[in-house]
């Protein structure tokens, strides 16, 4: 059966809602993404309910101007579309919910194919939007490293020889993801939400004198005698929990007098997180069986993260594929972009959302 060519997604996995046009897997037609950040910067953190409603509010004037921004000038811009791509999961259930039932709507009044995405298996392959020269099945087996608000997971992604992709989790946090941990460092240090992107900026302001090292914050590490799912490594996964303590200990014995303690705080904390994650990849690189690291997610973006992974890589021999930024946070342009290799269900429409889908 021939792969369907120009496919439109539909994410609502969390607290943005996008709509994309993608052609061929990576040739992004139009890519339209409303960010609910300020609806929920005055509580710290996503608020489910807050998020799903608007969802509802936006979902089809969103639709509207994917479809629109894809195919100017075009009279009936849904005859183009060849299939529906949906996230099923993993993510909020009643964000899940909007996109799924506009996506499986959609699919029965046009009569197109369903496809039902897992949001973790498109951030792997955002790093391919807008670059088709970056796909190559010489690239695998691949490490990926997916990092989000929700999510920190260490998978081992294979191509078959027709081109669908097949995952395998490795290690993954057991506890809070790292996007989370950054969220709530902010929030303790009054540094607002989301907070991963203000701890980077802040980090980036921070010179250690010679022989200064950052405050000794925990890398995460999970003992061997820790209960895991079946299959995971201890040496691939990563505790937050204690980091987040940790902070909170710190700063309640030093209650930071001035920006630039705040700033050191941020970097040390920045630090331990990155060690963590890095680290583990370093453990997965030497067993010499990867042929690249795939990075996606918001996470993604920490420039200190990627300057970490840089040599990792350049020593292994194999290339660190990143997103664009545009590509990095949750967006609808790698839910159709991943979606002609995904393995197709046979009965989608019966399908319900999976807030808890595995890799």
């Amino acid at each position: 059966m021939a792969r369907p060519c120009c496919i439109l997604g539909i994410e609502s996995s969390c607290d943005e809602t996008a709509a994309a046009v993608v052609r061929n897997g990576t040739e992004v037609l139009s890519s339209v993404i409303y960010s609910q950040v300020p609806l929920h910067q005055p509580y710290g953190g996503v608020v489910p309910e807050i998020a799903s409603r608007s969802h509802i509010e936006k979902i089809r004037g969103i639709l509207e101007q994917a479809l629109a921004a894809a195919f100017p000038g075009e009279v009936a811009p849904w005859a183009q579309i060849d299939a529906i791509a949906a996230t099923r999961g993993p993510g909020l259930a009643a964000s899940l919910l909007v996109g799924w039932t506009a996506a499986k709507g959609l699919a029965l009044a046009l009569g197109k194919p369903l496809l039902p995405i897992n949001h973790m298996h498109a951030h792997l392959w955002s790093v391919y939007l807008d670059h088709s020269e970056r796909f190559s099945p010489a690239n695998y087996p691949q490490l990926g490293l997916a990092v989000s608000g929700g999510h920190t997971s260490f998978v081992e992604c294979t191509c078959a020889d027709e081109g669908a992709l097949a995952y395998r989790l490795l290690g993954q946090t057991i506890d809070d993801a790292a996007g989370e941990a950054f969220d709530k460092a902010a929030k303790l240090l009054g540094l607002g939400y989301p907070g991963g992107p203000v701890i980077d900026r802040l980090a980036r302001t921070v010179a250690l004198a010679p022989g200064e090292k950052p405050i000794p914050f925990p890398l995460g590490r999970v003992s061997a005698e820790q209960p895991l799912p079946e299959g995971l490594s201890p040496e691939l996964c990563v505790s937050f929990s204690g980091l987040k303590t940790a902070l909170l200990t710190y700063v309640r014995k030093h209650p930071p007098q001035s920006e630039a303690e705040v700033a050191k705080i941020a970097f040390s904390y920045q630090e331990a997180i990155v060690a963590a994650l890095s680290r583990r990849v370093e453990h997965a690189l030497a067993t010499g069986r990867y042929r690249s690291l795939a990075l996606g997610g918001g996470v993604s973006l920490n420039g200190r993260l990627r300057a970490a992974l840089t040599p990792l890589c350049q020593r292994a021999g194999i290339p660190l594929l990143c997103a664009e930024a545009r590509y990095c946070g949750d967006n609808a342009a790698m839910i159709a972009g991943v979606a002609p290799r995904e393995v197709p269900h046979p009965t989608p429409l019966e399908l319900d959302i999976d807030p808890s889908w595995p890799i």
